[in-house]
């Protein structure tokens, strides 16, 4: 269900699954181990993820799965989505969601597992889970009220309401929108264009800065991550890179990062 394309320090997941691009629990498990892969190869520094085609980014699961009621079928496939989506939000790699077409279900959620998202303008974005007698069960629940307010979450999860791209844009769910046609390929162009700049700041950095980000969103107590904050700031003069990357700016040159 994963295509994996590698161009320097950026790596690019498209979701194939036609027609819908729709996650499988193999699929989700290839996620995750794609992921983990990409981590430990020290020339990736960031993770683009797309889907195949003009009108889909994700359909998000495969609804036959759930039509027997069969609730150990549930909990694998269940378990598949946190496995692989916690996975991807909580990567040091950098990650861009370019949004070509509808995310819908645990499509957005993959979404939302990213760091970055980037809509095309025909993009339509939603939860509709309740509207089968499920819920957001890929980390829907808890990280759309943390990037858009619990007014719109509750308007996404518990009304089912859709949102195209410039709503999403407007209440914070993306990052920017492109404008252009279904099919031209605007949305993967500019997460590439964002993921390429990953590689001119340090590794250290980036890396300590993602985890400071994400001690907001995980309750860690302001005074807490302030004290993490100053720690990981002094942790920086171990490496080489702060040296670095302080001299080359000095010298009015680029840095060579380790």
């Amino acid at each position: 269900m994963i295509d994996l394309r590698l161009d320097g320090s950026v790596a690019t997941v498209t979701l194939n699954r036609p027609p819908a691009n729709a996650f499988s629990r193999d699929g989700l498990l290839q996620l995750r181990d794609t992921v983990r892969q990409l981590e430990a190869n020290p020339a990736v520094r960031a993770l683009v993820i797309t889907g195949q085609g003009p009108k889909f980014f994700s359909a998000g699961a495969d609804l036959h799965t759930f039509a027997s009621g069969d609730k150990a079928a549930a909990l694998d496939m269940i378990s598949a989505f946190g496995q692989a989506f916690e996975t991807l939000a909580n990567t040091p790699l950098v990650t861009v969601a370019a949004l070509n077409g509808y995310a819908m279900g645990g499509g957005l959620e993959c979404a939302l597992a990213c760091d970055i998202r980037i809509a095309e303008a025909h993009a339509q974005m939603a939860l509709p889970e309740a509207g089968v007698g499920l819920l957001p069960g890929g980390t829907g629940t808890q990280t759309l009220a943390w990037l858009v307010g619990e007014g719109w979450a509750k308007r996404m999860v518990l009304t089912g309401e859709r949102v195209d791209a410039a709503t999403a844009l407007r209440i914070g769910l993306v990052e920017e929108v492109v404008p252009g046609e279904a099919g031209q390929g605007l949305a993967l162009a500019k997460a590439l264009e964002i993921a390429q700049r990953v590689g001119k700041q340090s590794p250290d950095s980036v890396r300590a800065c993602k985890q400071l980000i994400h001690a907001a969103r995980n309750g860690v107590p302001r005074g807490a991550a302030l004290a993490q904050e100053r720690e990981a700031f002094v942790e920086l003069f171990n490496g080489a890179n702060q040296r670095e990357g302080v001299n080359a700016f000095l010298e009015k040159r680029a840095p060579t990062w380790q």
